[in-house]
C-alpha cells in the first residue's frame, strides 16, 4: 500500500541529492528514514563518509601495516 505525503521542497531537494549519490530511490530514503529511524542528516553523513573512503582508495591512500598494527595493539589491550 502506497501512502502520499507532503514534504517540504528543503526536504524533498536532500532526498534527491541522497538518492543521486547512492543507489538508493527516493522511496528507499524515506523508507529507511522512518522504518530505522536514520534521519536525513545520518544518511547524509553516511554518504559523505563513504564517498570519502571511496575517494581514499582511489588515490591508493591506505594505512600501512604499522598504522593497522598500530590501531589493532591499541584495541587489544582493553
Amino acid at each position: 500500500m502506497k501512502n502520499n505525503i507532503e514534504i517540504s521542497e528543503d526536504l524533498s531537494r536532500r532526498i534527491d541529492i541522497l538518492a543521486s549519490r547512492s543507489t538508493l530511490t527516493r522511496d528507499q530514503i524515506i523508507e529507511d528514514a522512518l522504518s530505522h529511524g536514520r534521519s536525513l542528516a545520518w544518511q547524509e553523513r553516511w554518504i559523505a563518509g563513504v564517498q570519502a573512503g571511496i575517494e581514499a582508495a582511489d588515490r591508493e591512500d591506505f594505512a600501512n601495516e604499522e598504522e593497522i598494527a598500530a590501531v589493532l595493539n591499541k584495541f587489544s589491550q582493553a
